[in-house]
């Protein structure tokens, strides 16, 4: 036997504190409940909380209980859209569950979908004590929350479209001259040595890089092929599907990696160029101790009193290369990009050196000293 539908009950509950309330009521098995639609100074009008409580009355008329609440929701997201079918790499699904449990749900897990609104959401960001891209990251990951709502034909709206958050750079960050990177690598050796170099030199990420197995470096057609990327030691995919093009190898490169392979534990073709003797090769070394351990320590005995990690070496590569004067598309195919906007406006930065040599290649061009030049008493 079918259900029998339910209209449910809107009323006007008042409050001994604050305005009035409008309140749905209906049957849910064998209990009665109620949900409280919004305040009258919200909804000032019966018609409009009528209308509010659309969603409601046709979601407990469903067979299917669909989310009431953004925890709700959330909760149907990450089981059905933060999955290890190769739609997120881990390190993006990671990143959204960060922000899901430590920033969002704490806020908003109990607000009902309807009153959740733009302009509330824009003022929570603004008291959040973390960098615009942060917070810009969670407006994107609150968006697509509700763009699956959307999905599912559970919202007809998505309050965080409208949500305004800057993803500026508060600071520029820092990238190494030549010079530095040639210094920095006076001071390592082996092992570090040789990852700070392919780093540099390839512009790897560091989960391609320490994921690297001898089997992915052909040798005979110099030439270096990611095939998988590890975070937090899990392996997973690349992040892209230009991840996966073919890095070239220099003969000095080449040179420097079967040095390494023919002093490092583990040189087989299966095994990882990096790994960890404490976990007999079965692991690569985890980047965070190799930089903290040992890269930067290398960096202050040379005297670089930059902030380094392992991405300034990727925005190295790309700040080195348009200096010499490599074209925009060789620049995105040897960073392997989607696209060369993310090149040019989020890797590669101009060197003072070079913006000063092409502004005296203007000013050159337009003061012709063979050109007299007088100047009045007054403008």
């Amino acid at each position: 036997m079918s259900r029998r539908y339910q209209t449910g009950c809107l009323y006007r509950e008042k409050r001994k504190a604050g305005p009035d309330v409008w309140v749905f009521r209906f049957r849910d098995g064998e209990r009665n409940r109620k949900e409280q639609i919004g305040t009258v100074e919200q909804i000032t009008t019966r018609k409009a909380a009528m209308l509010a409580c659309e969603q409601l009355r046709a979601n407990i008329n469903r067979e299917v209980r669909s989310p009431r609440t953004f925890g709700e929701l959330t909760d149907h997201y990450t089981r059905t859209e933060m999955t290890e079918d190769g739609r997120r790499a881990y390190s993006t699904r990671a990143g959204y569950e960060s922000y899901i449990r430590l920033w969002i749900l704490p806020k908003w897990k109990d607000y009902l979908l309807s009153n959740i609104h733009t302009v509330d959401v824009e003022a929570w960001l603004s008291t959040l004590t973390l960098a615009d891209g942060s917070k810009a990251k969670i407006r994107n990951v609150m968006s697509g929350i509700f763009t699956h709502a959307m999905r599912y034909e559970w919202s007809t709206r998505n309050p965080i479209k409208l949500v305004r958050q800057s993803a500026k750079r508060e600071q520029c960050p820092d990238v190494l001259t030549a010079d530095e990177v040639s210094a920095l690598l006076n001071e390592l050796h082996g092992l570090c040595y040789t990852a700070v170099l392919l780093a540099v030199c390839t512009g790897l990420r560091v989960s391609e890089l320490l994921a690297l197995k001898w089997s992915d470096v052909d040798f005979d057609k110099a030439e270096i092929r990611p095939c998988r990327a590890i975070v937090d030691q899990v392996i997973g995919t690349l992040k892209t599907e230009a991840s996966g093009k073919a890095v070239p190898m220099s003969t000095a490169l080449a040179s420097a990696l079967l040095d390494w392979r023919g002093c490092c534990p583990y040189n087989q073709a299966e095994d990882y160029i990096f790994g960890s003797p404490d976990m007999h090769g079965t692991q690569p070394y985890w980047p965070e101790n190799l930089m903290r351990r040992y890269i930067k320590p290398a960096a202050m005995r040379a005297g670089i009193d930059k902030r380094i990690g392992w991405h300034s070496f990727r925005r190295t590569l790309a700040t080195l290369l348009q200096a010499n004067g490599t074209s925009v598309k060789a620049t995105q195919d040897l960073m392997r990009h989607a696209s060369s906007k993310i090149t040019l406006d989020v890797y590669a930065q101009s060197i003072p050196e070079d913006r000063r040599t092409a502004q005296e290649k203007i000013v050159g061009a337009v003061l012709q000293p063979s050109v007299p030049r007088s100047f009045p008493d007054r403008l």
